[in-house]
């Protein structure tokens, strides 16, 4: 329970962040979402290594990090989290809703590719510097993988919405971010690109390969 409490308030504080500052058009955005992820998980990371992110999740258990049962609370309690924070937003802001964003036609592919690339990229992050052998007890995990998300958010925010995340793309329908008609994209993309990474760390890493 520690472990799946841990993972709802980093995800909460996460979606709190997102709503309020996207909602609010901050230009700073990209800086407060990439911020909020890497300080949750500093703080997160020695209790349940700091996922926050279904898709991050699907990528350990691949990896063998994690265990299927365990796996499923930590993404229950992802959702129930961002869905809370997203909400939490909405009550602080007297639900302002911003304009959904919903792909179409050549959109659709392109939202597709970025939303596939950079959950792969982040996955891949995360298996490399929180769960390889050669990096234990490393001080740096939670800075590239903030950091890997700021990127993403500033390079295609502006063609997929850059959740890189299911409990981003849930909570962000629920308080109209997304249009929930375009939730499968980010669900397909980010489901693509976790498996992905996780099936190419293993390939470079031969050490890894056996459940730790």
């Amino acid at each position: 329970m520690r472990r799946y409490a841990t993972e709802f308030i980093g995800t909460y504080f996460l979606l709190l962040t997102i709503g309020l500052a996207v909602t609010t058009m901050n230009a700073l955005a990209p800086v407060a979402i990439g911020g909020i992820l890497m300080v949750m998980i500093y703080a997160g990371g020695h209790i349940s290594g700091a996922h926050f992110n279904p898709a991050v999740t699907l990528a350990v258990l691949i990896r063998g990090r994690i265990k299927r049962a365990d796996a499923g609370g930590y993404i229950l309690a992802q959702l129930l989290g961002g869905l809370t924070g997203a909400v939490t937003s909405q009550l602080i802001l007297d639900n302002a809703k911003p304009t959904a964003l919903s792909p179409a036609g050549r959109e659709i592919w392109m939202a597709l590719a970025v939303e596939a690339l950079f959950t792969f990229a982040l996955a891949y992050v995360v298996l490399n510097v929180a769960t390889s052998r050669s990096h234990p007890d490393n001080s740096f995990y939670g800075l590239a993988i903030g950091g890997t998300v700021l990127v993403g958010v500033v390079t295609v925010g502006g063609i997929s919405g850059a959740a890189f995340n299911p409990a981003v793309a849930f909570g962000g329908a629920a308080i109209g971010l997304f249009a929930w008609s375009a939730i499968w994209i980010h669900l397909l993309a980010q489901a693509v690109g976790a498996t992905l990474a996780a099936m190419t760390f293993l390939t470079l890493n031969e050490e890894d390969r056996k459940p730790v």
